[in-house]
């Protein structure tokens, strides 16, 4: 194939894609996952993964709005979190609150005041003791709490989160997964609402592969 032909290929498939994703830019506001990962859902749906830590600034940032869109997104589109804790000792203790939360039914509740905690009340959860302590603040039962906290359950999934950012390639938080198959962020896409929209985007484009 000669040098024009191949130039041409190039841009057929680009135009692809750009028609394919709306106004999201491959490869600029999302990149695709090489190879792709198996999703937790059934046939037909869409998994939306946020690989996160109560402790990451930009976390907390986009926390109000990631809410806000979850709530909006149909039937077939389940978002979820995945706690990532980078080897520090700091950010086990919140993935392992996080976990706790999520097993005793309270993330719903209590998800918003762990980051309005950290980044607004400057309370320093990094250790057990402190979640604990803190957790009987917010009227959980501190026995009950602590035994989950310390779980096999728990320790296991601490351990799937691990395994997950490890296949995703996971390097900075907040990372958008869709469908096991692109990854987008706010600083990939310039901004928090401009992530929310190009996952939009992906999640439409998957629907379409399916129909």
């Amino acid at each position: 194939m000669n040098t024009f032909r191949r130039f041409g290929l190039s841009l057929l498939l680009t135009g692809a894609m750009v028609s394919a994703f709306g106004a999201a830019q491959p490869g600029k506001d999302f990149s695709a996952i090489s190879p792709a990962q198996p999703t937790d859902v059934a046939p037909g749906k869409v998994e939306v993964v946020e690989f996160f830590s109560y402790a990451c600034p930009h976390c907390n940032h986009l926390e109000p709005s990631l809410e806000a869109w979850t709530k909006k997104q149909p039937a077939g589109v389940t978002v979820r979190r995945i706690p990532v804790t980078f080897g520090r000792n700091e950010w086990v203790s919140l993935a392992r609150l996080y976990y706790t939360l999520e097993t005793l039914g309270e993330v719903e509740r209590l998800n918003g005041k762990v980051f309005h905690a950290i980044h607004d009340q400057h309370i320093n959860l990094s250790s057990a003791e402190a979640c604990i302590s803190w957790a009987g603040t917010q009227g959980l039962d501190t026995k009950k709490f602590t035994d989950v906290y310390n779980s096999f359950s728990v320790e296991s999934k601490l351990q799937r989160a691990n395994v997950k950012a490890q296949a995703y390639a996971i390097d900075g938080v907040p990372t958008l997964i869709v469908g096991g198959r692109y990854r987008t962020s706010p600083a990939m896409a310039g901004g928090n609402e401009q992530a929310l929209t190009v996952a939009d985007e992906l999640i439409a484009s998957l629907g379409k592969e399916k129909h």
